[in-house]
């Protein structure tokens, strides 16, 4: 979405089993009024690439980067939800030469620590194996029956259609990829203008853990919002001029 002549550009990276839709319709009009705006779905989710390959939150920053190159923007802001902010983080990793800052929603520089937490994730790769061996229409009857059931009553058609789109093989093999993901013995080196939000009653990512960005990233400003995991949409009252706020901050340290 283009934005305000010469304003800088946000790239929107969403979290694990949502879409750029999902994750971030509630933003995009409100963000376009102040920047440019590129959005695309993660391998494996919504119209993303499909791949034989296993999942890696590091092709994931480089599939946004590509994204960028064919759109002929040079430089963009990472604003990264939940999974898409360890995707951001590694866009400024991997390309940090186009990273003036970055954005961190609801997130973690890890996301397990306890033994049961890593049994969680080894299981979602037992999954994801199996998937690649089962055939598709039991693919299909599992995901209806252990996801998009409990979803219908709760969800618009719409976004019941953005989920069905997905392909559980690899999101499942995205959860395992958000267990190995641990930014602790870098994320001190992050030398660009950062802002975190912190979802302040979030039952999925702990407080906790999501303020180890702002402690351990250098100049951090942090940002609260009170509401759960789905802030951006359950909350998106507030969520959302945060998410604006944020954006800004980062600029006028950048400049």
């Amino acid at each position: 979405m283009p934005g305000p002549p010469g304003a800088p550009t946000v790239l929107l990276l969403h979290g694990w089993t949502a879409s750029m839709d999902l994750n971030f319709f509630t933003c995009f009009g409100p963000l376009a009024e102040h920047f440019g705006v590129v959005a695309l779905d993660h391998r494996g989710h919504g119209r993303g690439i499909r791949s034989r390959k296993t999942f890696r939150l590091e092709d994931c920053a480089d599939d946004a980067m590509a994204v960028c190159d064919h759109l002929g923007v040079e430089f963009v802001i990472p604003v990264g939800y939940s999974m898409g902010g360890a995707v951001a983080s590694l866009v400024w990793k991997q390309h940090g030469a186009r990273v003036p800052a970055l954005v961190l929603c609801a997130t973690a520089p890890f996301f397990h620590h306890t033994r049961q937490e890593r049994l969680g994730f080894l299981s979602l790769g037992g999954l994801a194996a199996l998937a690649r061996v089962t055939p598709t229409q039991s693919r299909e009857w599992l995901t209806e029956r252990f996801y998009l059931q409990r979803k219908r009553d709760q969800w618009e058609a719409w976004a019941v259609e953005e989920a069905e789109r997905h392909d559980w093989r690899m999101v499942l093999e995205a959860g395992r990829a958000i267990g190995r993901f641990d930014a602790r013995p870098w994320m001190s080196e992050i030398d660009v203008p950062t802002s975190v939000i912190v979802t302040m009653r979030d039952s999925v990512v702990p407080l906790q853990r999501q303020v180890r960005w702002f402690e351990g990233i250098p100049g951090a400003e942090a940002f609260r919002v009170d509401g759960d995991h789905d802030a951006v949409v359950a909350n998106a009252d507030r969520f959302v001029p945060t998410l604006v706020r944020a954006v800004h901050s980062v600029l006028e340290r950048a400049s």
